[in-house]
């Protein structure tokens, strides 16, 4: 008599295609994500981008509070310039470390730029969307990328520039608290500034898909229009620069409301709206174009 000794032989289907389907690879935000900063740091451009905006803001906060100390020691023997300080009111000090807002802007502005022109100035747009069909995760991969490093690079070169100037404004006999409310209100309301700058600016780059159109629109939009307006009469002109990207700063970091200025809520909606809008336009359009 025989007996038939049977073996457990594997599926020749393999394991649960339910399960393997969870466990197969693809282009997920996260890693899309992750990719993206990856990249983001493996630039040396960047790199120089990021210190450069960390030496600028620095180095202005300390000649800003060399010169305020100046102005402050002027006063005490200048009835003129005690007059001009009076005028201004407020803590002078206080508005030092973030001196360098202006440039800071421009730089981390013209890296949203390049973080999405450079795409298409050098093909490598063609490998990004191969691999991100759908397109819009590495749109808004490279958006979080550039905001939050933006509003990083800003926050912490701002108290380091305050840092700097504490001593400076001390032999003047100014105090700068960096930990008061209006302190931490400049920096913060100055960080989601620049990174607002930054997200318009990888609009522009994605919209005209040119390097050095994009950098152009982005001076023109918040250099040369505030001039251009001032510079224009009539009363339309004097109106509509007050919702300028550039001029919402004012009324959102002012311990007090300013005269001829939006009011803070105002601002808040003004410059979402600038960043918004462009971004969107932006990832409608960049659904819709080859590259």
């Amino acid at each position: 008599m025989s007996s038939t000794t049977t073996e457990s032989m594997p599926s020749p289907a393999g394991p649960d295609p339910r399960s393997a389907g969870r466990s197969l690879p693809g282009p997920t935000f996260i890693r899309v994500l992750n990719s993206e900063v990856i990249k983001f740091r493996s630039l040396l451009s960047t790199l120089i981008l990021l210190a450069s905006t960390a030496v600028v803001m620095v180095g202005f906060g300390a000649l800003s509070a060399w010169g305020t100390g100046q102005f402050a020691d002027a006063a005490t023997r200048d009835p003129q310039a005690a007059a001009r300080m009076a005028a201004q009111g407020g803590d002078l000090a206080v508005s030092v470390p973030t001196s360098g807002i202006a440039f800071a802007q421009l730089i981390l502005g013209s890296l949203g730029v390049l973080l999405m022109s450079s795409e298409f100035t050098t093909g490598m747009a063609r490998s990004t969307f191969a691999a991100v069909p759908r397109r819009l995760p590495a749109f808004g991969a490279k958006l979080v990328v550039v905001m939050v490093t933006s509003f990083v690079v800003t926050a912490a070169s701002t108290w380091v520039a305050g840092l700097v100037a504490v001593p400076i404004l001390d032999n003047y006999g100014l105090k700068l608290d960096l930990g008061s409310s209006q302190s931490v209100k400049l920096l913060l309301v100055n960080s989601i500034y620049v990174a607002a700058v930054a997200a318009i600016g990888m609009a522009l780059g994605t919209l005209i898909r040119n390097s050095a159109g994009g950098i152009m629109s982005l001076v023109g939009i918040f250099f040369v229009a505030p001039i251009a307006f001032q510079l224009i009469p009539g009363d339309f002109f004097k109106e509509a620069r007050k919702y300028l990207p550039g001029n919402t700063v004012e009324p959102l970091t002012a311990a007090q409301h300013v005269p001829d200025t939006l009011e803070a809520w105002q601002a808040g909606l003004v410059l979402g709206a600038w960043v918004v809008i462009p971004v969107l336009l932006a990832a409608v359009l960049l659904k819709r174009r080859d590259v």
